[in-house]
């Protein structure tokens, strides 16, 4: 019996370890989100502290962004083509610890190099500021592991958008205060009972485009083309004004809802 049981295990071992499409796209996301934090050290902070000439700063911060961006594409696709396909035991599990490394790690790394890059001073300030980012995105992955919500919706902002929020508020070049308290706002929205809807359909397309043109954005910020900067700062304020009005119309929506069900009970009542 000893030796069936072996057997068994042998011929289970290699069905879940096998990788799927999708697994293969969550992998691509981690990747992502992994160089992203490279670019941050290599292209911002450790010239930042040898002194060397800052000249690349603009193109690694840009390029540290992109891919980002390029994770949450990889994050998007993964979801379609697991509801598509056939997906192995371990996708949930790899597309959580992934998002933890691109939407987690790597944009609370960013905003601690931010702090130390902008002032010295704020640098202690801005660690409990990324902590909070971190935090916030280790516990959204986690409810949403445990917690059942309505079907098209999350509960709270996504980890993708919440990311991509936090990078564009680091990009606005604010004042420190107004930066600081912006990100611990969206560290609140992402674990907040706020819904968002997910990105699906046309909403999938829709949040795919707007990922290409950031890029495009975040492109002709780096290589300083003419109103770069501008083009950047019209970018990262409308990534924040989506942040705060995405929910106004699904909250909206939910009124309606509940509108139309008692107005449906109230007839139902009726002789």
């Amino acid at each position: 019996m000893p030796e069936a049981d072996d057997v068994d295990e042998e011929e289970e071992m290699p069905l879940s370890l096998r990788l799927s499409i999708a697994d293969t796209l969550t992998l691509g996301n981690a990747t992502c989100g992994f160089m992203a934090v490279y670019f941050t050290t290599t292209g911002i902070l450790i010239p930042h502290l040898s002194g060397d000439d800052l000249g690349m700063a603009r193109n690694s911060a840009a390029t540290a962004v992109i891919l980002m961006l390029c994770a949450a594409v990889f994050d998007l696709f993964d979801g379609l083509v697991a509801r598509k396909l056939r997906s192995s035991p371990m996708g949930a599990e790899l597309d959580n610890l992934s998002d933890l490394i691109s939407f987690g790690l790597a944009p609370a790394y960013f905003v601690l190099v931010y702090g130390m890059v902008a002032n010295d001073a704020h640098e202690r300030v801005a660690a409990v500021g990324a902590i909070v980012v971190l935090l916030a995105v280790v516990l959204r992955l986690a409810r949403f592991s445990c917690v059942t919500v309505p079907n098209g919706m999350f509960q709270g902002m996504p980890s993708p958008f919440g990311a991509l929020t936090v990078v564009s508020i680091v990009l606005l070049e604010l004042p420190f205060v107004a930066t600081l308290l912006a990100i611990l706002g969206t560290a609140w929205l992402m674990v907040s009972r706020v819904e968002y809807p997910k990105p699906r359909g046309r909403l999938a397309v829709a949040m795919l485009s707007w990922i290409v043109v950031s890029m495009g954005l975040l492109a002709a910020w780096a290589f300083d083309a003419p109103s770069g900067q501008l083009l950047l700062q019209t970018g990262c304020a409308l990534q924040l004004v989506m942040g705060a009005v995405i929910p106004l119309f699904a909250t909206a929506r939910r009124v309606n809802n509940f509108r139309d069900n008692r107005r449906e009970a109230r007839a139902a009542q009726l002789p």
